[in-house]
């Protein structure tokens, strides 16, 4: 192919050109300091608040319930750090962190990391084979004891969908806060903070055509949290820092674009993945889907291959002008199973070889077409390769 293919837009997506367009001026034009008292901190000012308004309006929620940050995983920092040792100080014996192995790690060592330095507990919640909590399970884990609750809206490297509306309403009929990482579900799954009781939700804006480098953390108004970054009074004083104002307003941009397009966005990438899993399935033996096979994220499909090199494979489709992923971009040259295929119960021949397909707004049927017709042949040169070793 003379044009790579990218296939890895749960990794990151491209950003808009609308979205460059609105941040262009506030790197010169609008510079000001949002903190100064002057018209050019004011003009900027302005510029945060209405990204505020608009990122709040998207969730429903109250202007002052979101928190920009710099990433979905600072955001889930500030919420697991935050409210458990806030919740310790305020209600003496909640030392439990409720949470899964298939998190982000951006949640699940965040998790560990309170556990061995800080003194919580942890209960890690157990998965089907499709990944998914069930409610049930959570149920019977809730007590006094709990300071938290922390499960993904969905999974980043599987696709699979959790029930967070039934998780949330169980955790706010204990008066235990919950938190969902939703920064690979928010481009295509619906959120609604006055009909799903969660008390925290991640976002991050470079999976919705936005900027690298800015995010948002949802609390609902009353949830007690502590700063994990202090100095300054920005963001009710729960994230000190200078405001990146171009980049905020690039997140509201994109959020905006997101509103309106983001039907016709599903419509346009669930054929398409639909096709590839089809195709994948009939044309290669020795392959299984990974995930639910309905309820999952509309752009994303994802695999496993008996006896293949999952990071071989990554190699040689990248060769041949495609950009895969075998899981997380954080995940990506690891050669050991990735926690996710482990607790969904694969076996190691089948779990290191695993391939994520993920789809976007320029994804066209042509390269779908190109990608199942080069596979069949690339997985089994990857088994004659590995079997060699």
């Amino acid at each position: 192919m003379s044009e790579k293919t990218y296939f890895d837009f749960a990794a990151t997506t491209p950003v808009d050109e609308r979205v460059v367009e609105a941040m262009l001026p506030y790197f010169n034009e609008k510079f000001g300091n949002p903190s100064s008292v002057h018209l050019y901190g004011q003009r900027a000012e302005y510029a945060v608040e209405t990204a505020r308004e608009i990122v709040a309006d998207y969730i429903n929620a109250e202007p002052e319930e979101i928190i920009f940050t710099s990433c979905g995983s600072e955001s889930n920092n500030l919420a697991l750090r935050g409210v458990t040792l806030a919740r310790r100080h305020h209600a003496n014996g909640t030392n439990t962190i409720i949470t899964s192995k298939v998190e982000h790690h951006a949640v699940s060592k965040t998790a560990e990391q309170l556990r061995q330095f800080f003194g919580f507990g942890i209960d890690w919640l157990p998965v089907d084979d499709f990944g998914v909590v069930n409610p049930r399970t959570l149920k019977s884990k809730l007590n006094s004891s709990v300071a938290l609750v922390s499960l993904m809206y969905a999974n980043n490297e599987i696709g699979s969908i959790n029930d967070i509306q039934t998780m949330a309403e169980l955790c706010a009929k204990n008066n235990i806060p919950f938190h969902t990482d939703a920064v690979q579900a928010a481009g295509y799954l619906p959120l609604d903070v006055k009909k799903t009781p969660v008390d925290l939700v991640s976002l991050g804006a470079h999976k919705l055509y936005g900027p690298k480098g800015v995010g948002a953390l949802f609390v609902r108004n009353g949830t007690k949290i502590l700063p994990t970054i202090t100095g300054g009074g920005q963001e009710n004083g729960l994230r000190a820092g200078t405001h990146n104002v171009p980049y905020i307003v690039g997140f509201a941009k994109a959020i905006e674009l997101l509103k309106v397009e983001r039907q016709a966005r599903i419509e346009h990438v669930e054929p398409l993945r639909n096709h590839i899993i089809e195709g994948v399935l009939e044309k290669i033996s020795g392959s299984k889907l990974t995930g639910h096979p309905e309820n999952r994220l509309p752009q994303h499909a994802s695999f496993v291959f008996k006896n293949v090199d999952g990071n071989l494979l990554l190699s040689m489709l990248d060769e041949k002008g495609f950009a895969c992923s075998s899981g997380s971009a954080c995940k990506t040259g690891n050669p050991e199973p990735s926690e996710v295929l482990t607790e969904i119960g694969l076996e190691r021949e089948w779990s290191l070889g695993s391939l994520r397909i993920t789809l976007g707004t320029t994804t066209t049927k042509d390269q779908v077409d190109h990608f199942l017709a080069i596979l069949p042949n690339i997985i089994d040169l990857n088994r004659s390769l590995t079997a060699k070793r």
